[in-house]
């Protein structure tokens, strides 16, 4: 079989029969003032994180849900969308498609608001959405796109970029490595399959999206996700993954390079009330200003002495001078 093949079959089986706690999730699902999560879409959240950001939910978002799972993150889309239609999940493997369908049905009971026409469960895969060129306003994956080798994530990146919305958001969660994953690891098809192996580092990752045309990548989490141990895993030393929730914007990227953000803010510590690059950043005097991590390197270089550039916080939800 290919790494793909062993993946289906692998969540063939945990459709059938859930494998609890398979993606040491460290968070409860969201909670939202009536949505109630059925106990097997719990049971089944294969995901590292969450795609679900409330603060992009606005105005009824039609939404590509790659990879369905068993439903949960489907379901919570839905509550901010509430119409037919409005969440289109796909995925490869018919096993899962029919549990989320079941969970789905099973929402149904516990939540007064919702229909199942509003999700609609398709076949299909990464690489071959059935979905037109620039239709929906959000795509997103949770733990599925760290399972492809590079080339195949550049594929299922150019593949979401495609259906996506001018100023549309791609939404994902996805492990990644602190270091680079040793070959013996990445070979292991298995692994890979159970999110452990085909991590890329954060550079690598995130390169990655801007390379395919995103303009803005703005980082909403990072934390530790799983620790292969050195023994276990035939290491000469422990290697930390971490989950990466991140939000990139299908937008233009600018002449000077794409901005990222990581929760950076610059201070101005000049004499001055405010501060003007004359690039669109105004500073006022003692204020941080969130800052992508391209202006937050521009203007510590430039003004040492009168901008102070804080660390990345790995947390950022909007605002600030870009």
């Amino acid at each position: 079989m290919t790494y793909l093949e062993t993946a289906a079959k692998f969540y063939s089986d945990v459709a059938q029969t859930p494998e609890i706690g398979l993606c040491c999730v460290q968070s409860t699902p969201m909670q939202l003032p009536g949505l109630n999560i059925p106990l097997k879409m719990q049971e089944m959240n294969y995901g590292c994180g969450t795609t679900v950001h409330a603060n992009e939910l606005n105005n009824e978002p039609t939404v590509l849900y790659i990879g369905v799972g068993g439903g949960l993150e489907a379901l919570q889309f839905a509550y901010f969308s509430r119409r037919p239609g409005a969440v289109i999940a796909v995925d490869p493997v018919a096993d899962m498609r029919q549990a989320a369908k079941e969970n789905l049905e099973v929402a149904v009971k516990d939540n007064s608001w919702f229909d199942t026409s509003f999700v609609e469960v398709r076949e299909g895969d990464a690489f071959n959405i059935p979905v037109a060129d620039n239709s929906v306003d959000i795509v997103a994956q949770n733990c599925l796109f760290n399972i492809f080798e590079p080339e195949d994530l550049t594929r299922a990146l150019q593949e979401a970029y495609r259906v996506l919305k001018p100023g549309g958001r791609l939404q994902m969660s996805d492990p990644i490595a602190t270091r680079s994953i040793p070959e013996h690891l990445k070979k292991d098809e298995r692994l890979r399959a159970m999110c452990l192996s085909g991590a890329l580092t954060y550079d690598e990752y995130v390169q990655r999206i801007i390379n395919v045309g995103f303009g803005q990548v703005e980082i909403r989490a990072r934390r530790p996700y799983r620790l292969l141990e050195a023994t276990t895993y035939n290491l000469e030393e422990n290697l930390l993954l971490e989950s990466l929730d991140s939000v990139a914007f299908k937008v233009p990227i600018p002449e000077d390079g794409a901005c990222v953000f990581t929760g950076k803010t610059a201070i101005y510590a000049g004499l001055e009330p405010f501060f003007d690059d004359n690039q669109g950043h105004i500073l006022q005097r003692g204020i941080p200003a969130a800052v992508c991590d391209k202006t937050a390197g521009n203007l510590a270089a430039a003004l040492p002495e009168k901008v102070i550039v804080t660390d990345s916080t790995w947390y950022y939800d909007g605002g600030g001078c870009c």
